[in-house]
């Protein structure tokens, strides 16, 4: 998708946001009779009101304030998923957005429902030239748009189809060493460095973690390390992402037993996805942040020498675990670069998984499950930022009694914590691996769609990225 700051609308096709159709009659863009249409669908509480003249096509997109700032933004998204469906179904290549609204921002949020919403995964399709959406670019009128506003959205909306494609891959396109080879390339394209970890330096460092889970696959597992370092960074010590890469998950030896739960499992790595995607845009926003990010990747199988339920495990920290559920297995490799974290001292860390289908039951779709030991400020910015971009955040408490709940008769610690407070109980495991500043985001129910809604597409959503960015564009301006 191509964004770009045009001198004047499109003759093809334009688009007029407005909160007050008179504004139309003043531009003296309608004709009486059109005017006397819109302003009937207006009546008739239409928002989205479409005018095809010979030769060219007008959208007009008439907005509404909603009770909250952050819900009048999700309005202009929302009504760009419309307008990116009747340009499709018009066959309309571009189209020049300009805003007449109360809303400054109103071009820009329509411009990102429109873009998400027109992400589609062909690669697989024998017939992908005759399915490719037609609508290619966007333009706008130079009063509607700065130029830095843009080409941030040009580099958002790529990191957002980055994460979905990476999602999308299977297994057989997209082992642990394919995607280490993918954020390598992530890397070079993005302008972030890129070191990864094969499984004899993955032994070396002792990152037993992760080598359990790998023990059932005959694919070996990886560990990669990106970074990025800007001129003037406003943080001292380094911000540290990490992203589960389980690239597939049976489960292992505790195979998932509900119908259907394997097949999309190729989504288990999208924290991995979304954190790679979000270094890229990080680097080419130019960020004056310094982030380091970090993916254990291997897939989960029962066969090889899989480990097993009852198994000791001996983590990368040195602490050992008492394995009762090998479907457990996102914590296992995360838990060991949770501890390889420690040796940048960070200023914060946060990691995003699909851990548990605890947190999916417990909000579904709608937001994300979150718990940590950052300060109050620090949730609070995260907090807004998860409602400015509309993906939203629950905060579960880290309560000690749930410490309780994973003590082990014979380890450290064991891998699950019985049949309730599931999402939390994964959470203090992690927890057990930290002695920083941390966040820990599960997203578990809003990772991947069986169906589409709204402009998030069938398959990877990248849902947390905007988020993430929204609150890493404001740090350290607090």
């Amino acid at each position: 998708m191509e964004f770009k700051i045009s001198p004047k609308a499109s003759a093809k096709s334009r688009l007029y946001i407005v909160s007050d159709v008179e504004k139309l009659n003043q531009s003296a863009i309608l004709t009486p009779e059109e005017m006397a249409f819109v302003q009937a669908s207006v009546s008739n509480e239409h928002t989205v009101i479409t005018l095809n003249r010979y030769g060219y096509f007008i959208c007009i997109v008439m907005l509404k304030d909603k009770k909250t700032d952050w819900q009048s933004r999700e309005a202009c998204r929302k009504a760009g998923v419309e307008v990116q469906a009747l340009c499709n179904k018009q066959k309309l290549e571009e189209i020049t957005i300009t805003n007449y609204s109360a809303r400054p921002d109103a071009a820009m949020m329509l411009a990102e429902g429109i873009a998400m919403s027109n992400y589609q995964f062909l690669k697989y399709r024998t017939e992908a030239k005759k399915q490719t959406n037609t609508l290619n670019k966007i333009l706008f009128t130079k009063d509607s748009a700065t130029v830095k506003e843009v080409n941030q959205l040009s580099v958002i909306i790529e990191a957002i189809y980055t994460a979905r494609t990476l999602v999308n891959e299977p297994l057989s396109h997209l082992s642990a060493e394919m995607l280490s080879k993918e954020i390598t390339d992530i890397g070079k394209q993005g302008g972030f460095k890129v070191t990864v970890l094969n499984k004899a330096q993955i032994k070396k460092e002792g990152m037993g973690g992760l080598l359990s889970v790998n023990m059932g696959s005959i694919d070996p597992p990886t560990f990669t390390i990106m970074e990025y370092v800007p001129k003037k960074a406003l943080n001292k010590r380094p911000v540290v992402l990490v992203g589960k890469g389980v690239v597939y998950d049976t489960g292992g030896l505790s195979l998932k037993p509900t119908p259907n739960s394997m097949d999309r499992m190729k989504s288990d790595m999208s924290g991995a996805a979304l954190v790679t995607s979000a270094m890229y845009a990080i680097a080419q926003m130019q960020l004056p942040v310094h982030v380091i990010a970090l993916v254990p990747a291997t897939d989960n199988r029962p066969g090889e020498n899989a480990y097993v339920p009852g198994d000791v495990i001996k983590m990368y920290s040195g602490a050992t675990v008492e394995v009762l559920n090998t479907d457990a297995e996102g914590r296992m490799i995360l838990a060991d670069a949770l501890h390889w974290a420690k040796r940048y001292k960070p200023e914060l860390v946060m990691d995003f998984a699909t851990l548990t289908g605890a947190a999916a039951a417990a909000v579904g779709e709608h937001g994300i499950v979150c718990m940590g030991t950052a300060s109050e400020e620090v949730k609070q910015a995260f907090t807004e930022s998860g409602y400015r971009q509309y993906e939203r955040l629950v905060e579960y408490p880290l309560w000690d009694e749930y410490g309780e709940q994973i003590k082990s008769d014979i380890a450290d610690i064991k891998n699950v914590g019985g049949p309730t407070g599931g999402a939390i109980t994964a959470g203090k495991f992690l927890e057990h691996f930290t002695d920083y500043p941390w966040m820990h985001f599960d997203i578990a129910g809003v990772s991947f769609n069986t169906a589409k809604k709204g402009y998030f597409p069938i398959g990877g959503t990248a849902y947390g990225l905007r988020m993430l960015l929204d609150f890493l564009g404001n740090y350290g301006h607090a």
